[in-house]
């Protein structure tokens, strides 16, 4: 086995048990209009379909820009894997108030104990290390531009989510934004 193939099969596992789990959340009760998310939708199915297969340059762009040692690979392997970890612990904690798309959940109230007293959007956060681990592993100029654009359409939807839960839950979930960064641990900015 391999760091990268090792790295593949956490990928897989993580998508089948993470879509397999979709059925434990409560009723949504509201979500922002349709237009909102179809930019970071577009960037995450690119950014993946570059990242996991589709090769538009041809062999050339795909090849390695820089060779990773094995044991950098056996790290970045389990960086990937913490990342997932992170994502579950996030995404347990939340219960069913969890949703792939942004939404407002029956009974939605601001969740700010566990991984979301480091960050508020602790999912995102694992999914982006597992995204830049993935990336590092393997570096060309394929999964360079997928990992960017998988990226830009998290931050995206970090984005719109933040905008949709401060107006939907006001005053709790502004005052949570100010004391929580929003995706980078110990990181406080605030747009």
């Amino acid at each position: 086995m391999t760091p990268l193939s090792l790295i593949r099969i956490a990928w897989i596992v993580w998508l089948v048990s993470w879509f397999a789990a979709a059925a434990w959340s409560d009723r949504t009760v509201r979500r922002p209009a349709l237009r909102r998310e179809v930019l970071y939708r577009a960037l995450t199915v690119a950014g993946a379909m570059l990242m996991f297969g589709v090769n538009p340059g041809g062999v050339r762009a795909d090849t390695p820009l820089w060779p990773v040692a094995p044991a950098i690979g056996w790290l970045l392997a389990g960086l990937v894997i913490c990342g997932f970890l992170f994502m579950w612990w996030a995404r347990i904690h939340l219960g069913q108030l969890w949703s792939s798309s942004v939404t407002r959940k029956e009974h939605h109230h601001v969740v700010d104990t566990g991984p979301y007293a480091i960050v508020r959007h602790p999912i995102y956060t694992g999914l982006l290390l597992a995204i830049i681990a993935t990336v590092l592993v393997r570096v060309t100029i394929i999964t360079l531009t997928g990992g960017t654009l998988i990226g830009a359409g998290v931050y995206v939807k970090a984005r719109v989510e933040e905008e949709f839960l401060l107006q939907q839950l006001g005053e709790p979930y502004d005052a949570y934004a100010r004391r929580v960064p929003m995706l980078v641990p110990f990181l406080r900015f605030r747009s």
